[in-house]
């Protein structure tokens, strides 16, 4: 199996990591009772870590789809190359330090890692010329 569908692989495994992760501080905050409950009416307003892993998972949700799309058809249609990897490779390894980053808080540092995950995605986008 070539190396960028690996990497898309662990890129899905940690799409839902992240979800957990983000799905856990939520419930810090809001309790059992409104994950249980049928969601009527405002949603809680979700500060701090809460807030800040809802919208890094908001932004993983932005880019992902051309993701899994480039890599796929970067596969079936032949244009597959070790660019095509290199870029997978980073932007999952960017999109998993992206979260803590953002989590934590490292707001010019996690301006950079997101660079380089567009960085990554624009290099299998690349691939597909």
């Amino acid at each position: 199996m070539p190396i960028g569908l690996v990497w898309l692989g662990w890129t899905l495994v940690l799409a839902v990591v992240q979800l957990f992760l983000t799905a856990a501080a939520c419930r810090q905050q809001d309790g059992l009772q409104w994950a249980s409950s049928n969601r009527d009416g405002d949603p809680p307003r979700y500060t701090g870590m809460a807030a800040r892993l809802k919208r890094a998972q908001a932004n993983l949700a932005e880019t992902l789809p051309i993701f899994i799309g480039a890599v796929l058809l970067a596969w079936v249609s032949g244009h597959y190359s070790p660019l095509t990897g290199w870029g997978a490779g980073l932007y999952f390894l960017a999109r998993a330090a992206y979260i803590p980053a953002y989590a934590f808080g490292w707001g010019p540092i996690r301006s950079l890692i997101w660079g380089m995950s567009m960085a990554g995605l624009l290099l299998v986008l690349i691939s597909l010329l």
